[in-house]
């Protein structure tokens, strides 16, 4: 066997096999061989004594505001900040300014992401009344992993509220169509109750926006036969609703879902914990690890939707909802793991293998023959505090920061290089767009 590239060794890899104690070569950014490769050369190895090895995950929902809103974030700062978090790919949205409608939109932000991004990427393009027809072709472009579809409250041309519109939207294209499901009337009628304080977020966008909007689209994905997949959903009367339709519907949550409950949040963090839709009381939590349990959620994205400091501490209803979650998404989870709440094995369905199968990722989300050489390294014993001279986001800031975690990302690797280390990023970015079998 010649000589390999990198060398991972003695590491207790969680991959389609079980948990096992297994060498991974890669060689020309592949995955060439794993199993006992004692007698195997390479350029560089590393020595995974004590670490596990999960496929490289991948966050299938985040914001990075760029361009046009850069003060928050940028492709930069938010790749850095999934690098040193775990995360080997990204899937960002579209709601930056400009909006990312045209094919020239799209064709920009690949450019950005090869210039500056730690990690792989990909783009949403998003849905809006005026590129409708245009979406069977804007869906292939390079670095698209999905059309993206606002029924509330959103940016500019990007909602899409009504029945007739969201019909066209699922009826134009094939492939996968990430929907924000909250009931835009509802919010228009309860906009009175968004006053005073954010204990009314969840107040103004209650159960009943969310259910509403999941349940109008659920029936329009079935009608149209348009795959969809239903982000960060909050309550337990959607998770019911929705093991009802998975022929069309994969269904995300979040880790502040999982993990922040109100009132509690809202009292401790105040606008910090403000995003859309809220976090909810403690029935609707155990209501989605019900949900994750069942199998109904398919994927755990963070919805990273950075706001500067100075933004949130506006007096609500005027502060921003969004928060950020790209670098704390993978140590939550190892929390939740170590909790007995989650399996390895499950944690790396929901982000890797469940966001690579839901979107058709070409060649991520396994450690298998002939797949990408992404990986994540993670020590499960590490107990380590949130802190924020860790946080690389531009925001500066998260729910998070000064609680302590066990279990820790130690290591990304993408594409057999290594980009980050023990907290630290190595050499230069150098992402690449990542590739969806519909489209090669």
């Amino acid at each position: 066997m010649s000589e390999m590239d990198l060398l991972i060794k003695n590491g207790t890899v969680v991959s389609h096999r079980g948990i096992d104690q297994l060498d991974i070569a890669i060689r020309d950014e592949k995955i060439v061989a794993i199993g006992n490769l004692k007698d195997v050369s390479a350029k560089e190895a590393i020595d995974a004594t004590g670490l596990h090895v999960l496929p490289g995950v991948i966050d299938s929902q985040v914001h990075f505001r760029e361009p046009g809103l850069e003060h928050k974030e940028d492709l930069a700062t938010g790749t850095a900040a999934a690098a040193l978090g775990g995360v080997t790919a990204i899937f960002e949205m579209p709601n930056t300014n400009p909006l990312t409608l045209t094919a020239k939109d799209m064709a920009d932000k690949v450019r950005r992401g090869r210039e500056k991004a730690w990690t792989d990427f990909a783009f949403f393009i998003g849905a809006a009344a005026e590129n409708v027809e245009n979406l069977p072709m804007l869906e292939r472009q390079e670095g698209v992993s999905g059309v993206k579809l606002f029924m509330g409250s959103s940016t500019g041309s990007l909602l899409v509220d009504n029945d007739e519109d969201i019909r066209r939207v699922l009826s134009s294209g094939v492939r996968r169509v990430a929907i924000h499901a909250e009931d835009e009337p509802r919010l228009l009628e309860r906009r009175h109750l968004a006053v005073d304080t954010v204990l009314n977020h969840p107040v103004w966008r209650d159960e009943v926006v969310a259910y509403r909007a999941t349940e109008r689209v659920l029936k329009i994905a079935r009608e149209t036969g348009r795959r969809i997949h239903v982000l960060h959903i909050t309550t337990k009367e959607e998770i019911e609703l929705l093991a009802k339709y998975k022929d069309v519907a994969t269904v995300e949550t979040t880790p502040q879902h999982l993990t922040l409950s109100s009132p509690d949040c809202y009292e401790r963090l105040g606008s910090y914990a403000q995003m859309n839709p809220p976090i909810r009381g403690e029935e609707h939590r155990q209501g989605l690890w019900q949900g994750v349990r069942d199998g109904v959620v398919d994927v755990i994205g963070s919805d990273h939707a950075p706001h500067t400091k100075e933004e949130k501490a506006n007096a609500y209803p005027a502060s921003p909802s969004g928060m950020p979650g790209v670098q704390t998404l993978l140590p939550l989870l190892l929390d939740h793991h170590n909790k007995g709440e989650l399996s390895l094995s499950h944690l790396m369905d929901l982000t890797s293998a469940g966001p690579a199968r839901i979107y058709g990722v070409a060649g991520k989300g396994r450690i298998a023959l002939g797949y990408d050489g992404d990986l994540t390294l993670v020590d499960l014993k590490r107990k380590q505090e949130i802190t924020g001279d860790w946080l690389a986001s531009k925001c500066g800031w998260s729910p998070f920061e000064g609680d302590t975690v066990t279990g820790w990302p130690v290591g990304t690797i993408i594409r057999g290089r290594q980009v980050m280390r023990d907290g630290e990023l190595l050499g230069a970015s150098g992402g690449e767009p990542v590739k969806f079998q519909e489209c090669l």
